[in-house]
């Protein structure tokens, strides 16, 4: 049998993934908050790294074309004020409701989700 490379990869419905990260970052005295709940198996999720100053990254996730989820960024400016962030996350959940919303406080502003 030969594997499609371009299959879709299959993933764990997104509240347990969301809760086993939610519970490893708490371990490392990470500051994480889910703002919204989506859809609990197949809900797309908005990542929002705060450096705790008023900067923010806001990434989503995209497959790629091999199929595999990633995160990009929103904006073409890495960097955005909160502000930016917050309107968009609410303008994006007035679309989708069905999405999930993770706040991260980071100084650094590195995404804990990446695999």
């Amino acid at each position: 049998m030969t594997l499609d490379p371009f299959a879709v990869q299959q993933r764990m419905p997104t509240h347990i993934w969301v809760e086993a990260k939610i519970r490893e970052l708490s371990a490392q005295n990470i500051g994480v908050y889910v703002t919204n709940k989506g859809e609990r198996n197949d809900g797309l999720v908005l990542l929002k790294l705060s450096d705790l100053k008023g900067n923010c990254k806001l990434l989503t996730q995209q497959r790629g074309i091999d199929g595999v989820l990633g995160w990009v960024n929103i904006f073409s400016d890495e960097i955005i004020s909160e502000q930016k962030a917050d309107e968009y996350i609410k303008r994006s959940i007035g679309h989708d409701p069905d999405q999930w919303v993770i706040e991260v406080e980071d100084p650094k502003m590195n995404n804990p989700f990446q695999d």
